[in-house]
């Protein structure tokens, strides 16, 4: 085999390594759509409450990816991998204790754990997928990553509420208001206990993956050279004289709000219109099936038909129409067995658009960083913890008016995407005279 054939060999490889690892991060991130209404009955919550889930799991990237990415140059690529993937297993183990002293508090330290050890995983991962080939298809690369991410996300509540729910679960949601407190309290026990089993399984899981990716022909990436070439030549020393990074990592926080949003909320918000946990438990895959077709369609239309430039601008101004139709139309319309309000489908298709602006912002925000590059994955994945906030935003929001009017913080949020896709990337320095690229 030649030198050229091993690299081609070993470049697909890592993609499949890099490609399961966003297959358990998509596993263990959206189970969070099935933990959020569980929790609720479980630990006896408010929607501000019960959405502490996405906040606890979701700020970690904003407290651990810059302490990850000082970690990561100085124990490297592998270790580190191997060090996420242990931190997530004890997350998971966190789960024991919290669940037999029904202790939301301990959950939410769990959940906390498990962020952390994926802020570290999703530095590396997030890095290697952009540089690991060309340039113009790193939005390719990472739409097929997506597809893995979300294609867990879609088995995730499916196959968690299949081990955590029961048939007569319904009855015994509707008898909870009556019973005394000691039945009550004994019901919740025996409920939330059933998250034993499956995040001891998870957790054991994570330590093996842990190991095998370690010892894995994934390559290490040289601490100098893993950046994108910043072409100017120009001497940058951090991250935040880069306008386009700065401004794109608000713009990673405000998506991935939007993205979490559309996914998590949409059990509660179709239990506002009467359905039960049961009932509406697949609804959150419907959101990720449209973001897995938005991802296919990347793949096949980057670059050859559409750059990756176009198709960010076109998937921003998709996703703010579909924000204003959310809170702007009424009816009921039957889908899947299902009568809804038609704003109900209008969330489940920003999905779509959504999967392509994560995809676009990347190489965009890393173009020039040279070796800053790993800052600078660090401070993208900090705008994960918008998946912490605003969520969190919309609880309340969802409590103090109604769940339908909370979807308004959509429509901002893909403002500020539409100024990024079109004007934002462009900003080489924070000067009133600003630089642009040729692009």
């Amino acid at each position: 085999m030649t030198a050229s054939a091993r690299d081609r060999k070993t470049t697909w490889v890592s993609i499949g390594i890099i490609g399961t690892m966003f297959f358990i991060f998509g596993f263990v991130s959206w189970i969070n759509a099935i933990l959020i209404p569980y929790f609720k009955i479980a630990c006896e919550l408010s929607n501000f409450q019960s959405y502490l889930v996405a906040f606890a799991f979701y700020i970690s990237y904003l407290l651990m990816s810059m302490p990850s990415s000082y970690l990561l140059k100085k124990i490297g690529y592998k270790n580190g991998i191997m060090v996420g993937f242990w931190i997530m297993a004890l997350g998971a183990f966190l789960f024991v204790p919290a669940a037999y002293n029904r202790a939301y508090p301990i959950f939410l330290i769990g959940l906390f754990t498990l962020g952390s050890g994926l802020a570290l995983l999703q530095t590396v991962a997030n890095l290697y997928i952009t540089l690991i080939g060309e340039k113009e298809r790193a939005a390719q690369r990472i739409s097929m990553m997506g597809i893995c991410n979300k294609g867990a996300g879609i088995l995730a509540p499916l196959l968690f509420s299949y081990i955590i729910l029961r048939p007569q679960d319904n009855e015994l949601f509707k008898q909870l208001p009556q019973m005394t407190e000691t039945a009550r309290t004994l019901a919740l026990d025996e409920l939330i206990l059933r998250v034993v089993g499956p995040y001891t399984v998870v957790g054991i899981l994570l330590l093996l993956i842990g190991l095998f990716v370690k010892f894995s022909i994934l390559p290490e990436l040289d601490q100098q050279q893993d950046g994108v070439g910043n072409d100017s030549g120009e001497i940058k020393k951090s991250i935040f004289q880069y306008p386009h990074l700065v401004l794109g990592a608000v713009a990673i926080f405000l998506h991935v709000g939007t993205q979490v949003i559309a996914i998590d909320t949409i059990i509660n918000y179709a239990g506002a219109m009467g359905l039960s946990l049961l009932e509406a438990k697949a609804l959150p895959s419907y959101t990720l099936t449209a973001t897995i077709l938005g991802y296919m369609s990347g793949i096949v239309l980057i670059p050859k038909v559409f750059s990756q430039r176009s198709m960010l601008r076109f998937s921003t101004v998709v996703g703010l129409i579909l924000s204003i139709l959310v809170v702007s139309t009424h009816g009921h319309v039957s889908l899947f067995n299902m009568d809804l309000d038609i704003s109900i489908w209008f969330i489940v298709l920003i999905g779509f658009p959504n999967a392509l602006i994560w995809a676009g912002i990347w190489p965009l925000a890393l173009e020039g960083l040279g070796p800053l590059a790993k800052q600078g994955s660090a401070l993208l994945i900090m705008g994960l913890c918008g998946n912490a906030l605003l969520p969190l935003l919309y609880g309340v929001l969802a409590d103090t008016i109604d769940p339908k009017s909370a979807y308004w913080i959509l429509t901002p949020c893909f403002l500020y995407l539409l100024f990024y896709a079109f004007k934002g990337y462009r900003i080489q320095t924070w000067t009133r005279q600003t630089k642009k690229s040729t692009n």
